[in-house]
């Protein structure tokens, strides 16, 4: 077996109150939870390709963040999402 070592992480409460939820139901002591979770993930990393990969939180500036939520208030669909709308009805059956 190999010598464990402390690591130190911060997380956002709403992982910890996953952690802790995951582990009384389990049962599963928190640092093996963590290792294997932390093994897991690096190894899909590992056998993945990059351009796969979907990172579970985006950053954004305040620009490009107002510029997001002004799209969304519009309602409007920009002219590339009515193409590729349309395209994606190419081979469906008009009613």
């Amino acid at each position: 077996m190999e010598k464990e070592v402390q690591i130190s992480a911060l997380i956002s409460r709403t992982t910890k109150q996953l952690l802790e939820r995951h582990v009384r139901a389990t049962g599963v002591k928190k640092g093996r939870l963590v290792e294997q979770a932390l093994r897991h993930h690096l190894q899909a990393l590992q056998e993945l390709p990059v351009d796969v990969v979907v990172h579970p939180r985006l950053v954004v500036t305040r620009k490009s963040g107002e510029a997001i939520l002004e799209q969304i208030e519009s309602g409007k669909p920009t002219e590339a999402l009515r193409d590729l709308m349309r395209d994606g009805d190419s081979g469906a059956p008009r009613r």
